[in-house]
């Protein structure tokens, strides 16, 4: 009859050893269990933060390359039928209106819409006036920004790469606005803490718009 073999103290100790160690590993952070998933994630919100605090918006990057397409600039949701907050002004002898359509919450992320009607009788040339012409975003609204006036923040435009291939995640726009012409633009922006519903748009050579609330 064979003999059943009977585990020894040495065998228990080596268990125990091995157990501990897997478990340690497990609550390391960054190591196993899913600490490699979430480095994307991190640094998206660092790089949509980057020069949030400050007036200075500072070219970040938002993929893993610079030649990487923003998903915001190629298209955005049209809400013209929604206006949230309105401003009538005169800019180089134009008179403008401008409307927000929305100002949206997207996960770690928030989407501003909005128009800008020419309401003159002659073109308006916008030239790079709402753009960050520094980080070669001219022809965009890369220069716009929200400002949270109780905590003290900006939040400027994100974006993907550096100078000089960086690029917006925003609409770009042709230089000249047509008499009746309606452009429609948006931008994407780190998304405030849940507590701030309202917020300012500034828009630049465009002027600010107060406690625009956030949905």
């Amino acid at each position: 009859m064979r003999k059943r073999d009977t585990p020894t103290l040495s065998g228990y100790v080596l268990t125990a050893v091995l157990a501990g160690l897997l478990t340690g590993c497990g609550m390391l952070p960054g190591q196993q269990g899913g600490g490699e998933e979430k480095q994307p994630v991190a640094k998206e919100r660092q790089a949509v933060d980057l020069g949030s605090s400050d007036d200075s918006p500072a070219p970040a990057s938002t993929g893993d390359g610079d030649g990487a397409e923003p998903a915001g600039q190629a298209s955005a949701p049209a809400e013209q039928e929604t206006v949230i907050a309105d401003k009538k002004i005169k800019v180089s002898d134009t008179d403008l209106t401008v409307e927000i359509n929305g100002l949206k919450r997207q996960g770690r992320l928030s989407t501003l819409t909005w128009t800008i009607t020419n309401e003159g009788d002659k073109r308006w040339e916008m030239h790079s006036d709402l753009g960050d012409t520094p980080a070669g975003l001219g022809l965009t609204v890369a220069g716009i920004s929200l400002v949270d006036p109780v905590n003290g923040k900006r939040y400027t435009v994100a974006r993907t790469g550096a100078y000089p291939r960086a690029k917006c995640l925003c609409s770009d726009y042709d230089v000249f606005t047509e008499p009746g012409e309606v452009l429609p633009l948006h931008a994407t922006f780190a998304a405030p803490p849940a507590d701030v519903t309202k917020i300012n748009v500034d828009l630049k050579v465009l002027g600010v718009l107060t406690d625009v609330p956030i949905s």
